[in-house]
Protein backbone atom coordinates (compact mmCIF):
# COMPACT_ATOMS: atom_id res chain seq x y z
CA UNK A 1 0.00 0.00 0.00
CA UNK A 2 2.81 2.08 0.79
CA UNK A 3 4.86 1.78 -2.39
CA UNK A 4 1.71 1.97 -4.62
CA UNK A 5 0.89 5.49 -2.59
CA UNK A 6 4.56 6.67 -3.12
CA UNK A 7 4.39 5.63 -6.74
CA UNK A 8 1.51 7.96 -6.88
CA UNK A 9 2.93 10.82 -5.40
CA UNK A 10 5.94 10.56 -7.51
CA UNK A 11 3.53 10.48 -10.49
CA UNK A 12 2.13 13.97 -9.57
CA UNK A 13 5.35 14.99 -8.66
CA UNK A 14 6.31 14.03 -12.45
CA UNK A 15 3.16 16.20 -13.30
CA UNK A 16 4.16 19.15 -11.83
CA UNK A 17 7.35 19.74 -12.70
CA UNK A 18 7.31 18.55 -16.74
CA UNK A 19 4.48 21.89 -16.37
CA UNK A 20 6.84 23.81 -14.55
CA UNK A 21 9.74 23.15 -17.41
CA UNK A 22 7.54 23.72 -20.34
CA UNK A 23 5.66 26.44 -19.05
CA UNK A 24 8.74 28.30 -17.79
CA UNK A 25 10.93 27.52 -21.16
CA UNK A 26 7.99 29.53 -22.96
CA UNK A 27 8.21 31.95 -20.54
CA UNK A 28 11.55 32.83 -20.45
CA UNK A 29 10.99 33.64 -24.07
CA UNK A 30 8.42 36.09 -23.55
CA UNK A 31 10.25 37.55 -20.21
CA UNK A 32 13.52 37.90 -23.08
CA UNK A 33 11.41 40.33 -25.00
CA UNK A 34 10.90 42.13 -22.15
CA UNK A 35 6.50 41.09 -22.48
CA UNK A 36 4.15 41.64 -19.51
CA UNK A 37 3.19 38.54 -18.88
CA UNK A 38 6.76 36.63 -19.13
CA UNK A 39 8.90 33.74 -16.69
CA UNK A 40 6.68 33.72 -13.51
CA UNK A 41 3.33 34.06 -15.36
CA UNK A 42 3.76 31.40 -18.01
CA UNK A 43 4.91 28.88 -15.39
CA UNK A 44 2.00 29.26 -13.01
CA UNK A 45 -0.37 28.81 -16.14
CA UNK A 46 1.07 25.91 -16.88
CA UNK A 47 1.19 24.41 -13.81
CA UNK A 48 -2.51 25.50 -12.53
CA UNK A 49 -3.67 24.26 -15.70
CA UNK A 50 -1.89 20.33 -15.13
CA UNK A 51 -2.59 20.47 -11.31
CA UNK A 52 -6.29 21.28 -11.90
CA UNK A 53 -6.23 18.24 -14.87
CA UNK A 54 -4.93 16.27 -12.11
CA UNK A 55 -7.41 16.96 -10.23
CA UNK A 56 -10.06 15.09 -12.61
CA UNK A 57 -8.00 12.47 -14.33
CA UNK A 58 -7.41 10.88 -10.71
CA UNK A 59 -10.69 11.49 -8.69
CA UNK A 60 -10.74 8.56 -6.13
CA UNK A 61 -8.26 10.28 -4.20
CA UNK A 62 -10.93 12.79 -3.43
CA UNK A 63 -14.56 11.21 -4.78
CA UNK A 64 -14.63 7.58 -3.34
CA UNK A 65 -17.12 5.88 -5.15
CA UNK A 66 -19.65 3.37 -2.90
CA UNK A 67 -18.86 -0.34 -2.58
CA UNK A 68 -19.62 -2.04 -5.93
CA UNK A 69 -20.51 1.40 -7.59
CA UNK A 70 -18.80 3.66 -10.38
CA UNK A 71 -18.11 6.97 -10.86
CA UNK A 72 -18.35 8.85 -14.38
CA UNK A 73 -16.69 12.12 -14.60
CA UNK A 74 -16.18 13.99 -17.56
CA UNK A 75 -12.44 15.61 -18.13
CA UNK A 76 -13.17 17.42 -21.18
CA UNK A 77 -15.11 20.39 -18.59
CA UNK A 78 -12.51 21.05 -16.88
CA UNK A 79 -10.21 21.12 -19.99
CA UNK A 80 -13.30 23.85 -20.83
CA UNK A 81 -13.05 25.75 -17.54
CA UNK A 82 -9.34 26.00 -18.29
CA UNK A 83 -9.90 27.55 -21.72
CA UNK A 84 -12.46 30.13 -20.13
CA UNK A 85 -10.00 31.30 -17.67
CA UNK A 86 -7.15 32.15 -19.68
CA UNK A 87 -9.65 33.86 -21.74
CA UNK A 88 -9.85 36.70 -18.96
CA UNK A 89 -5.94 36.13 -18.31
CA UNK A 90 -4.85 36.45 -21.93
CA UNK A 91 -7.47 39.60 -22.24
CA UNK A 92 -5.48 41.39 -19.33
CA UNK A 93 -2.12 41.65 -21.84
CA UNK A 94 -3.96 43.62 -24.64
CA UNK A 95 -4.31 46.76 -25.07
CA UNK A 96 -4.82 49.04 -27.92
CA UNK A 97 -2.29 52.44 -28.18
CA UNK A 98 -3.23 54.17 -31.51
CA UNK A 99 -2.84 52.00 -34.38
CA UNK A 100 -1.02 49.74 -32.01
CA UNK A 101 -2.48 46.76 -30.52
CA UNK A 102 0.31 45.08 -28.34
CA UNK A 103 0.28 42.00 -26.78
CA UNK A 104 -1.42 39.33 -29.12
CA UNK A 105 1.51 37.09 -29.50
CA UNK A 106 1.69 37.01 -25.38
CA UNK A 107 -2.18 36.00 -24.74
CA UNK A 108 -2.02 33.49 -27.78
CA UNK A 109 1.41 32.07 -25.77
CA UNK A 110 -0.45 31.91 -22.46
CA UNK A 111 -3.58 30.25 -24.27
CA UNK A 112 -1.12 27.37 -25.78
CA UNK A 113 1.14 27.29 -22.61
CA UNK A 114 -2.36 26.23 -20.36
CA UNK A 115 -3.60 23.93 -23.11
CA UNK A 116 0.25 22.59 -22.83
CA UNK A 117 -0.50 22.29 -19.08
CA UNK A 118 -3.99 20.22 -19.81
CA UNK A 119 -1.75 17.80 -21.79
CA UNK A 120 0.69 17.24 -19.10
CA UNK A 121 -2.16 17.00 -16.23
CA UNK A 122 -3.38 14.05 -18.44
CA UNK A 123 0.04 12.37 -18.55
CA UNK A 124 0.08 12.70 -22.48
CA UNK A 125 3.64 13.66 -22.01
CA UNK A 126 5.22 13.50 -25.47
CA UNK A 127 2.35 15.58 -27.60
CA UNK A 128 3.31 18.06 -24.73
CA UNK A 129 7.00 18.06 -25.09
CA UNK A 130 5.92 18.65 -28.91
CA UNK A 131 3.84 21.59 -28.26
CA UNK A 132 6.57 23.33 -26.01
CA UNK A 133 9.27 22.53 -28.92
CA UNK A 134 6.99 23.83 -31.87
CA UNK A 135 5.50 26.86 -29.40
CA UNK A 136 8.98 27.95 -28.88
CA UNK A 137 9.97 27.78 -32.55
CA UNK A 138 7.07 29.59 -33.45
CA UNK A 139 8.11 32.56 -31.37
CA UNK A 140 11.56 32.47 -31.85
CA UNK A 141 12.08 31.26 -35.54
CA UNK A 142 8.46 33.21 -36.65
CA UNK A 143 9.74 36.31 -35.22
CA UNK A 144 12.80 36.04 -38.19
CA UNK A 145 10.92 35.24 -40.63
CA UNK A 146 8.20 37.98 -40.08
CA UNK A 147 10.67 40.32 -40.64
CA UNK A 148 11.04 38.69 -44.13
CA UNK A 149 7.32 39.12 -45.24
CA UNK A 150 6.04 41.70 -47.06
CA UNK A 151 3.79 43.79 -44.84
CA UNK A 152 1.86 47.65 -44.47
CA UNK A 153 3.66 48.62 -41.60
CA UNK A 154 0.86 51.43 -39.81
CA UNK A 155 1.49 54.12 -37.19
CA UNK A 156 0.50 56.89 -35.53
CA UNK A 157 2.98 60.28 -36.01
CA UNK A 158 2.24 63.58 -34.47
CA UNK A 159 4.67 66.27 -34.78
CA UNK A 160 4.54 69.87 -33.24
CA UNK A 161 6.09 73.26 -34.28
CA UNK A 162 5.96 76.62 -32.89
CA UNK A 163 2.83 78.47 -34.08
CA UNK A 164 4.06 81.11 -35.96
CA UNK A 165 6.39 78.55 -38.09
CA UNK A 166 4.23 76.04 -38.60
CA UNK A 167 4.12 74.49 -42.24
CA UNK A 168 1.25 74.08 -43.94
CA UNK A 169 -0.60 70.56 -44.34
CA UNK A 170 0.69 70.40 -47.95
CA UNK A 171 4.19 70.45 -47.03
CA UNK A 172 3.84 67.52 -43.99
CA UNK A 173 1.91 65.27 -46.92
CA UNK A 174 4.64 65.62 -49.45
CA UNK A 175 7.26 65.14 -46.57
CA UNK A 176 5.41 61.74 -45.83
CA UNK A 177 5.31 60.79 -49.68
CA UNK A 178 8.85 61.52 -50.32
CA UNK A 179 9.61 58.93 -47.40
CA UNK A 180 7.29 56.42 -48.43
CA UNK A 181 3.96 57.09 -46.87
CA UNK A 182 0.62 57.45 -47.19
CA UNK A 183 -1.76 59.86 -44.93
CA UNK A 184 -4.69 59.12 -43.29
CA UNK A 185 -6.93 61.11 -40.69
CA UNK A 186 -5.11 63.99 -39.54
CA UNK A 187 -6.04 66.06 -36.97
CA UNK A 188 -4.59 69.06 -35.63
CA UNK A 189 -4.40 70.90 -32.12
CA UNK A 190 -2.63 73.78 -30.20
CA UNK A 191 -1.07 72.94 -27.04
CA UNK A 192 0.86 75.20 -24.31
CA UNK A 193 -1.52 78.37 -24.20
CA UNK A 194 -1.53 78.42 -28.38
CA UNK A 195 2.11 78.31 -28.42
CA UNK A 196 2.85 75.02 -30.31
CA UNK A 197 0.82 73.89 -33.44
CA UNK A 198 0.74 69.97 -33.34
CA UNK A 199 -0.50 67.42 -36.34
CA UNK A 200 -1.46 64.18 -35.27
CA UNK A 201 -1.91 61.29 -38.58
CA UNK A 202 -2.49 58.03 -39.22
CA UNK A 203 0.27 56.97 -41.66
CA UNK A 204 0.97 53.22 -43.34
CA UNK A 205 4.07 52.35 -45.36
CA UNK A 206 4.82 49.07 -47.15
CA UNK A 207 8.57 49.48 -45.95
CA UNK A 208 9.82 49.50 -42.19
CA UNK A 209 12.77 51.12 -43.14
CA UNK A 210 11.06 54.18 -44.07
CA UNK A 211 10.14 54.55 -40.39
CA UNK A 212 13.86 55.39 -39.37
CA UNK A 213 14.30 58.21 -42.64
CA UNK A 214 11.61 59.77 -41.14
CA UNK A 215 12.30 60.06 -38.09
CA UNK A 216 16.01 61.33 -38.89
CA UNK A 217 14.85 64.38 -41.88
CA UNK A 218 12.52 65.37 -38.88
CA UNK A 219 15.31 65.13 -36.16
CA UNK A 220 17.27 67.66 -38.67
CA UNK A 221 14.40 69.83 -39.83
CA UNK A 222 14.36 73.21 -38.62
CA UNK A 223 11.55 74.57 -36.66
CA UNK A 224 10.42 70.57 -35.51
CA UNK A 225 9.99 71.31 -31.73
CA UNK A 226 8.46 67.31 -31.02
CA UNK A 227 7.72 64.41 -33.00
CA UNK A 228 6.66 61.02 -32.60
CA UNK A 229 6.04 57.85 -34.15
CA UNK A 230 4.69 54.55 -33.05
CA UNK A 231 4.74 51.74 -35.40
CA UNK A 232 2.34 48.82 -34.55
CA UNK A 233 4.24 46.09 -33.62
CA UNK A 234 2.74 43.12 -31.32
Amino acid sequence: MTVGVDYQLAGFLLHLLAAVAAGGAIGIERSYHGRPAGFRTHTLVCLASSLLMLLVVMPLRWVPAPLGESIRMDPTRMAQGIATGIGFLGAGVIFKEGLTVRGLTTAASIWITSAIGTLIGVGLYFPAAAATVITLGVLTLFRQLELLLPVTVYATHYVRFDRKAAPSEEWLRALLAEHGFKVSEPSYRLLEDGRVFEVRLSIRTADRRNVERLARTLAATEGVREFGITPGID
